[in-house]
């Protein structure tokens, strides 16, 4: 059109750089794509932040956008996000929140329900360090009272020492006398939440439902047995693997940690050269 690239370009809003250069994707895309669905497919309710960090731990040298940006173009669902809490308060105005200060500061426990395939029910206990956020304990049977609940808290009172408090909500077994006077013997102070309101226990229940939504919603019990396999399978991959967003996107426990395994089937994640040697999936 006997016009100049340079003015072509002022008027059409474009860099002259797109005309002269072919734009072609890393050398790595396709590796990172295959990795990045291996993952989503393994770990199905994680988003692509939580994928993100587990790709950083394999060896990947990722940006988050990049990541974000392959996850939506394969179509990658994102895990609905977390309603958020409001403030606690008593009913006279006074906030009743006493929040974590250091790992042991302040323990929480709860009580989660499950079934295994016959339709026969089983109670599982979770015990949360609510500063590090790391699970203690998940005992799994198909009854739980105040003297299973007292051998659990025992047992972790002996490997790890008693905390400062131990909050939980008012159900029989945690309120009852045995187990107040037992805490108070050992110095634990308890916290009991205000009856019909599960949020002042947030971290137990927020745990709770990541719990349900990763693994009880997923799977088939067939026995109490399989179910206690897995749950504490569950329990440590948590502790250990699992990218946590209040803490950086890294797990609890990091310093037992083990690098992500891929799907069963899967060889291993792609990384970069350097880091292979230094990083095996097995």
């Amino acid at each position: 059109m006997s016009v100049s690239e340079r003015r072509v370009c002022r008027v059409l809003g474009q860099h002259r750089s797109t005309q002269r250069k072919v734009p072609r994707g890393a050398d790595d895309e396709a590796a990172l794509t295959g990795d990045i669905i291996a993952l989503a497919r393994q770990y199905g309710r994680y988003g692509y932040r939580r994928v993100t960090a587990l790709l950083r731990d394999a060896g990947w040298h990722v940006n988050r956008k990049r990541v974000e940006r392959i996850w939506r173009r394969e179509g990658l669902k994102v895990p609905q996000r977390q309603p958020k809490r409001s403030r606690l308060w008593l009913n006279d105005g006074s906030c009743i929140r006493l929040r974590p200060e250091y790992p042991g500061h302040v323990w929480s426990y709860d009580f989660v329900e499950g079934r295994t395939h016959d339709g026969r029910k089983f109670r599982i206990l979770s015990v949360i360090d609510e500063a590090s956020r790391e699970c203690l304990a998940l005992p799994v049977a198909r009854r739980l009272r105040s003297e299973d609940v007292l051998g659990a808290l025992a047992e972790l009172f002996v490997t790890r020492g008693p905390p400062a408090h131990i909050r939980s909500d008012n159900g029989p077994e945690f309120i009852a006398r045995a187990v107040r006077q037992w805490l108070g013997k050992v110095g634990v102070k308890t916290l009991y939440i205000t009856p019909g309101s599960p949020w002042e226990n947030g971290y137990c229940e927020s745990f709770n439902g990541s719990l349900r939504d990763e693994l009880l919603n997923g799977e088939i019990f067939y026995t109490l047995a399989e179910a206690k396999i897995l749950i504490e399978t569950w329990r440590r991959h948590y502790n250990t693997v699992r990218p946590h967003n209040s803490l950086g996107y890294r797990p609890p426990a990091p310093e037992t940690a083990t690098p992500p395994r891929p799907p069963s089937g899967s060889a291993s994640l792609h990384r970069q050269p350097a880091m292979a040697a230094e990083t095996t999936m097995h």
